[in-house]
């Protein structure tokens, strides 16, 4: 029997007949302490499910559900380190990578806590060693711009940590630069190179597999720099230049990097759940090794919320399942992410990649296809930026819309009235929006009399976050969270949210597709690509 077929997902089907066409207008009318009653706090932050179109009925059956699908086994299960990537055969212990030395985690009879924290400790000494001066380029310069290139989780999380803890910067880290590059077309790349200085700058090359093809044509690009601004061997340019983050030492070698130069972390550790590794070395050398570790510590208090928290108050469980309230029995299958500061610009794309790359499958974990809706389309853009371009569908369109405003409670405290001005006009922001979004022109004078083009239906839902502050360990509070909604969700659904089958799929095929552009007779292919081929083959005045 398919979750779909069971007791618990027939009760909420039923509930959801009754509650579909009830506006969340009525639901506050009917309830006036509906903020006391659906708001949960933990770890720095408070979560605001009032303007969901939920009641404590709703609450109950999705908790229901949850527990018919053996919900806080699974999370045990997740932490305990047993194999919830079955079609890998592994555990996913992302958890791991930001428990405490004290916390021993045994696996296959070896404590890896000990192994976590010896490669933390070795990417904590290569940080000091760069922010002291004493990681040197070829002619004896200090480093003065690191890159990082990677790509998915090994480009997206490291990304959007800098960016959301700029202000964290390390003193120690002598002002060095921090690039991103991850575009396989090689457009990022070209356009940083012609800014750098070849002598003081330090590639990070961060690969699980030490084989993606976009990863490694920029470090081949990156090496050919070197060795032509040098005119020193790929072995020297390598020693002063590179450094190797992978779980494939052997490929990292192969390609050149020396293995005193190389960082290393676990096959059990998913791309997009990686940057607590030594992946997350960018977010290291910019924020400095002690913010690094606030970071880590703030998952780790959010992980300790998820597993211990009954699921009633659990505010990771609580936002999967009112999602799957949303996705699976109001038919809601869009879902917009507007954080309301521009220091989280981007969480956004960091989350399309954690939810869709996940839960985006059609296949249960027994490999038989799904009757029901997986994850929803996922996007969003910082707040005060969508209002001037998509708000305008969240409020008149035709789709149903969930939304997830993020916002932190205080900003610029050290900088006095102008800032903090702008900080109450960016909250005010936020919170009407939720609040038109959810109740319509109701909220207005005469909006009931409005003409038909400038009317607001609202009733679309939204949950409200709000963090007390936007520092290392509230972002690695939040960040958390939203990985474990992803398990939740997915243990509901029945699916792996740990592989990526679809992803690795485009990448062979578009392996198997270079050899056409210079041998067109190589391999056959459909019309369409044929086709394509020789047409760009003839605008770069290559004989068929």
């Amino acid at each position: 029997m398919t979750v779909d077929q069971s007791p618990a997902w027939a009760a909420l089907n039923s509930h959801a007949d009754e509650l579909r066409h009830k506006h969340l207008k009525t639901l506050f009318a009917e309830d006036a302490n509906r903020f006391d009653n659906f708001s949960v706090s933990a770890a720095h932050c408070l979560a605001d499910f009032s303007k969901q179109r939920i009641t404590a009925t709703t609450l109950q059956r999705l908790i229901d559900l949850a527990e018919q699908q053996q919900l806080p086994q699974k999370i045990e299960a997740l932490f305990g380190g047993e194999h919830v990537n079955p079609s890998e055969n592994r555990p996913a212990l992302h958890t791991a990578l930001r428990q405490p030395k004290t916390a021993p985690l045994v696996l296959e009879g070896e404590d890896i806590t000990k192994q976590i924290h010896a490669s933390l400790e070795r990417m904590e000494a290569l940080v000091e060693q760069i922010h002291n001066g004493q990681w040197r380029g070829y002619d004896g310069s200090p480093i003065k711009h690191v890159v990082n290139i990677g790509v998915g989780g090994s480009d997206l999380g490291p990304l959007m940590a800098c960016r959301a803890l700029n202000l964290f910067t390390s003193p120690a880290n002598r002002n060095i630069d921090i690039h991103f590059v991850s575009s396989m077309d090689g457009s990022q790349l070209a356009q940083l190179l012609n800014s750098l200085d070849p002598a003081s700058t330090l590639f990070i090359v961060s690969s699980k597999s030490f084989s993606t093809i976009d990863t490694l044509a920029n470090a081949n690009t990156a090496r050919e720099w070197l060795i032509d601004a040098s005119e020193l061997s790929l072995e020297l340019i390598s020693q002063h230049h590179f450094i190797g983050i992978t779980a494939n030492q052997a490929k990292a070698s192969e390609w050149g990097i020396p293995e005193k130069n190389q960082l290393h972390f676990w096959e059990w550790t998913g791309g997009r759940y990686s940057m607590w590794s030594a992946i997350g070395m960018a977010i290291a050398l910019h924020t400095g090794n002690d913010n690094f570790r606030k970071m880590l510590a703030g998952a780790h208090e959010m992980d300790s919320h998820f597993r211990h928290a009954p699921l009633t108050e659990n505010l990771p469980v609580l936002l999967a399942m009112i999602g799957i309230w949303n996705i699976n029995f109001l038919d809601i299958h869009a879902h917009a992410v507007l954080p309301y500061d521009g220091r989280l610009q981007h969480l956004p794309a960091y989350l399309e990649q954690l939810e869709m790359e996940s839960n985006g499958k059609s296949v249960t974990l027994k490999g038989d296809k799904l009757n029901y809706a997986t994850c929803p389309i996922l996007w969003g853009e910082i707040g005060p930026n969508a209002q001037h371009a998509f708000y305008q569908l969240l409020h008149q369109g035709t789709e149903s819309v969930m939304c997830d405003f993020i916002a932190p409670a205080r900003r610029y405290q050290e900088y006095g009235d102008d800032l903090q001005a702008q900080h109450q006009l960016a909250l005010a922001n936020c919170l009407a929006q939720s609040r038109l979004l959810a109740l319509g022109d109701s909220v207005l004078e005469d909006g009931d009399t409005a003409p038909s083009h400038k009317r607001y239906r609202g009733n679309q839902p939204s949950t409200t976050l709000i963090i007390d502050e936007l520092t290392p360990e509230s972002f690695g509070a939040l960040i958390a969270m939203y990985e474990h909604k992803v398990y939740v969700q997915s243990v509901i659904w029945e699916i792996n949210p740990f592989d990526q089958w679809g992803v690795e799929l485009g990448k062979q095929v578009a392996t198997s597709l270079l050899d056409q552009f210079s041998h067109p007779t190589a391999a056959k292919t459909d019309s369409s690509t044929a086709g394509l081929i020789r047409f760009v083959q003839q605008q770069q005045g290559v004989q068929s």
